[in-house]
């Protein structure tokens, strides 16, 4: 049992409440016993059918992940927690890039529908956050490698409540993003771009700060089928992150 992942009793109290508890058919396998599976095969980036027998037949373990994703559950429970919380004091943004496996290819809609891009590190996947003071995820979006930052940046931020600041890197310097910022009493805290004529203040000391988020990053991709894209669909992929974070940062 060691080696497996199982759900802790305050893990599982954040998760429980939303689970769905309409059953139909068959006895079911435990919900506590299938996500645990689900979070093993997300740690471990195995095969599904490469998962130990204790979390019940693999398909099961799948289907309801699969079926769970298409109704956005993982999405909307990070939604809840992060709206039960208070508003984020300090913000920050950024994105990191991941390589999409082989066997990520295939999917309805082709790469590009599904966020796989070219870049210079081959078929990637761009996972975009925003994440509060404590490095908790508040939104999660994806884009193809190649996509720019600053151009996932307004989905972002009207996702979430505003902040008092907003951290990024000089990747998200750009003059609309600042007048959004300061027209939602936010004040950013971007440093310049090395080619601007007209600067703008720059706190260096808050951005210190920014660190959080690099933290956060590196947690979700101790999970290898996070730090690694497997995921055919872009639904199930941000599932997958949407639950790490849930997990890991958000049930402490």
């Amino acid at each position: 049992m060691s080696d497996h992942f199982w759900l802790s009793d305050v893990q599982w109290a954040v998760i429980e409440p939303h689970i769905p508890k309409v059953y139909t058919g068959k006895r079911r396998v435990d919900d506590r016993r299938v996500i645990s599976g689900i979070v093993h095969r997300l740690r471990e980036g195995c095969r599904w059918r490469a998962l130990p027998d204790v979390y019940g037949p693999y398909t099961t373990v799948f289907n309801r992940y699969n079926r769970w994703s298409k109704r956005g559950l993982w999405q909307q429970i990070l939604a809840v927690l992060s709206d039960a919380a208070d508003p984020p004091v300090t913000a920050t943004i950024d994105s990191t890039s991941v390589k999409a496996h082989r066997s990520a290819s295939g999917a309805k809609g082709g790469p590009r529908s599904n966020a796989i891009g070219n870049s210079r590190g081959g078929r990637t996947t761009k996972v975009h956050l925003l994440v509060d003071e404590a490095g908790r995820p508040r939104v999660v979006q994806l884009s193809p490698g190649q996509a720019s930052d600053i151009a996932a940046a307004h989905g972002l931020l009207i996702a979430s409540r505003p902040s008092l600041s907003l951290l990024a890197d000089r990747a998200y310097d750009g003059d609309a993003l600042r007048s959004l910022l300061i027209e939602r009493g936010t004040t950013p805290v971007i440093p310049n771009k090395i080619n601007r004529v007209n600067r703008h203040p720059f706190d260096a000391t808050a951005y210190r700060l920014r660190n959080a988020i690099e933290r956060t990053f590196c947690r979700l991709k101790d999970f290898r089928a996070v730090a690694t894209r497997y995921d055919k669909t872009a639904r199930n992929y941000l599932a997958g992150v949407c639950l790490v974070a849930a997990i890991a940062l958000w049930a402490k």
